[in-house]
């Protein structure tokens, strides 16, 4: 019997690297991957950075505003976006409601909310509320609900059932049970997840002006278009120094959490 399992386990080994092998080399076929087409375009490649370089420095005032609102973007959006998650995730956790059709339905609400980018989102709030902040907002709220509920509930259903059973042992309702015994165990769970989800939508908001949502990504698609790179290198470098700075921050709030 002991050798009959590696071999088994082997032969479970061997085809699954048949099959992944299989997969990537289809997915190459099918999105005709060409490596000499590859290699004809890396020389675009190298005058277009050429072409970037030296970045206008100059253009850093000019462009503080739209950051600003791009960071006023991820702000508001993952602040709603974390609210309205909280009751969300909490019905959809098994272990605070027991009834399976119930938290079934909203976890199928969050799965059909996450497949939705936030990209799309946006492109489907600019016909309704118009070219600014707003759609960007709504974009990114929905986007962060759907990380956030997701991971939350899963923190919800891994807590220590102990002090939940001792307070139903002593007769406290829902709500005392939810707020006392649920919320302390997972709340330091709940503000990592904000976190991460705020570092995510500070990328994410500044492509969003690509839609008309407003931020730094409405400037960046314009100096695209009038083939401006000296000052797409320049917004490329404020991202990258703000995204930065909010991951530092981020990464430190953390870590005293949990």
């Amino acid at each position: 019997m002991e050798t009959v399992k590696p071999k088994k386990t082997k032969i479970k080994t061997l085809l699954t690297i048949v099959l992944v092998i299989a997969i990537i080399w289809g997915s190459i076929i099918n999105t005709q991957i060409s490596l000499s087409t590859l290699i004809q375009g890396l020389p675009n490649i190298v005058d277009l950075i050429k072409e970037m370089f030296p970045p206008d420095w100059s253009y850093f005032g000019s462009i503080t505003n739209q950051m600003l609102e791009t960071i006023r973007m991820a702000v508001l959006g993952t602040t709603f976006g974390g609210i309205i998650a909280i009751p969300f995730a909490l019905l959809s956790s098994s272990n605070v409601v027991k009834i399976p059709v119930v938290y079934q339905v909203f976890r199928f609400i969050m799965n059909l909310i996450r497949t939705i980018p936030e990209l799309l989102l946006a492109a489907l709030f600019v016909p309704v509320f118009g070219i600014g902040e707003l759609p960007g907002i709504l974009a990114i709220a929905v986007f962060s609900f759907g990380i956030i509920a997701k991971l939350f509930y899963e923190a919800i259903e891994a807590i220590d059932p102990g002090p939940l059973e001792a307070m139903t042992a002593v007769g406290a309702n829902k709500i005392q049970w939810i707020f006392f015994g649920v919320i302390p165990q997972v709340i330091a769970h709940y503000m990592s997840f904000f976190l991460y989800s705020f570092e995510i939508n500070i990328r994410a908001a500044a492509i969003l002006g690509y839609v008309g949502a407003g931020g730094i990504g409405l400037v960046l698609n314009n100096a695209l278009g009038f083939f401006q790179y000296d000052r797409v290198l320049t917004i490329i470098i404020y991202t990258l120094i703000v995204v930065v700075i909010v991951d530092a921050i981020s990464n430190k709030l953390r870590e005293k959490l949990l």
